[in-house]
């Protein structure tokens, strides 16, 4: 049997804060992988060949060497961490790791998904209402409930650089790009909550958040 020729690893790019999280953690990291554009504003992920890559139709996604695809931010994310040596971005320890995804989820779950659902079923209702089931209805407690979140999160970042406190981790690169994907589209940062907003400058201020702006 002649031997399958081999494949360089490829990312599945487009606009848009998922895509972004995982563009951030490789510029942190000095990694390099090639790109390939799709255009999510024609529909091209919704499409063949894209869905022959990632049936959920959803950027971005990762193809290994093997043809075997990667997708969600986070799995991609640790995938490439455990290749290419652990960081203290996704944890160097049990400890560290557990507390990355702790933080992961909880800012994953609370945050980000009400977020972007509040800006599909609204802003982004022209775009997504033939892509997914639109509950236009349900926008403003989406958004209002990624500001409550933002609230609580307030408080449990006092006297905190980051969200485990002076390790940068993922669930701080996961959260800035999502909270600074609302800012553009009609979610400002609230003044209020001053600990979110100082360390929402200090993550724009990191070379990391700067290339992939």
């Amino acid at each position: 049997m002649a031997k399958q020729q081999e494949r360089a690893v490829k990312f599945y790019n487009s606009i848009g804060p998922n895509p972004r999280v995982v563009k951030m953690y490789m510029a942190e990291r000095g990694i390099e992988v090639p790109f390939e554009e799709v255009d999510i504003m024609g529909a091209a992920n919704r499409a063949e060949p894209y869905l022959q890559k990632n049936p959920a139709g959803q950027l971005p996604c990762l193809e290994l060497d093997d043809g075997t695809i990667l997708a969600e931010v986070t799995a991609i994310c640790e995938y490439l961490d455990e290749k290419e040596g652990q960081s203290g971005l996704v944890g160097k320890t049990p400890e560290e790791r557990a507390e990355t995804r702790m933080w992961t989820r909880r800012v994953d779950l609370g945050i980000c998904e009400p977020l972007a659902n509040g800006f599909r079923f609204s802003e982004g209702l022209e775009m997504f209402k033939n892509r997914m089931r639109c509950l236009p209805e349900a926008a403003d407690g989406l958004k209002a409930i990624a500001q409550d979140k933002l609230v609580w999160l307030d408080g449990q970042l006092q006297g905190k650089e980051y969200l485990a406190g002076k390790r940068m981790s993922l669930a701080d690169i996961l959260l800035f790009c999502f909270l600074d994907f609302g800012v553009s589209v009609g979610q400002p940062l609230k003044p209020e909550n001053k600990n979110v907003l100082a360390w929402y400058e200090r993550m724009k201020e990191r070379d990391s958040a700067k290339a992939t702006a």
